[in-house]
């Protein structure tokens, strides 16, 4: 049974999702990284990104990173922060159940399980062994409920992708998930037919360049945007032009904040 800490932020991190103001993560990776962004007002949760971190740990993404290094790595971010954290666990590394059932005894109170375009039952029952556990471990936990039908669908008509990404989303809602991730570049009229499938509050997003405007999303019911790995490239970039710019004889920006 989770302890009364993890329970209370479970429940802090619901309310966050059916709250019609759009919640935003912009995704962390180490503890270094979760500081500086729980740091800046208006942070209101954090979650973490699976390729991010299997990318700091010389991992590819892709559940090669063995699984009790990203829960640890997880666990660190968890314990650098009194904030709800949901954490990307990518696929469940073989058993989503039990992983989950791991990350809540570690302070997880949410994450994204990717379905990976397995079939639609196995993915549901996946979905619905999931909400079992924590429902047993006393948390509203708040699974994201991620389809891949746009990551794995770029070849075929966006038509029958998006009714994929429809019927995976109400299946996964039906078997209790609060909330449903579909990631891919989304445009108007496709939030808006996976808003009305789903109801307000109930989709997940991501923050591609292109996207609608977060106030847009907000208004028409989305309930999260999230970042994914695009936080780390970020900041990686960050990096990279500061060494550009020191091999033309320049240095650090004035404007460079001292966060650590």
């Amino acid at each position: 049974m989770a302890d009364d800490t993890t329970r209370t932020n479970a429940t802090t991190l619901l309310r966050l999702h059916q709250d019609p103001t759009l919640l935003t993560v912009v995704n962390v990776w180490d503890v270094i990284s979760a500081r500086s962004v729980a740091a800046v007002e208006g942070t209101r949760a954090l979650a973490t990104a699976s390729h991010s971190i299997a990318a700091s740990l010389g991992y590819e993404d892709g559940e090669n990173i063995p699984v009790d290094e990203m829960l640890a790595a997880v666990e660190r971010i968890v314990r650098a922060t009194d904030l709800p954290v949901t954490a990307d666990l990518e696929g469940g590394y073989g058993d989503a159940a039990g992983t989950v059932r791991r990350a809540i005894g570690l302070g997880v109170v949410g994450a994204n399980i990717e379905d990976q375009m397995k079939p639609l039952a196995e993915a549901a029952a996946q979905v619905e062994a999931i909400m079992k556990v924590a429902s047993e471990e006393g948390v509203d936990f708040v699974l994201n409920a991620r389809t891949d039908a746009f990551v794995h669908g770029k070849d075929r008509e966006p038509a029958d992708v998006l009714a994929d990404a429809v019927e995976r989303g109400k299946a996964f809602l039906d078997a209790g998930a609060p909330v449903v991730f579909v990631p891919g570049k989304l445009d108007e009229g496709q939030i808006e037919t996976l808003v009305e499938a789903f109801g307000p509050q109930r989709l997940t997003t991501i923050g591609i360049p292109g996207t609608p405007a977060l106030s847009w999303q907000e208004a028409h019911g989305v309930a999260r945007v999230s970042y994914g790995p695009l936080s780390q490239n970020v900041a990686l970039t960050a990096l990279q032009e500061l060494v550009e710019d020191v091999h033309r004889d320049g240095g650090v920006p004035s404007s460079v904040r001292i966060l650590n």
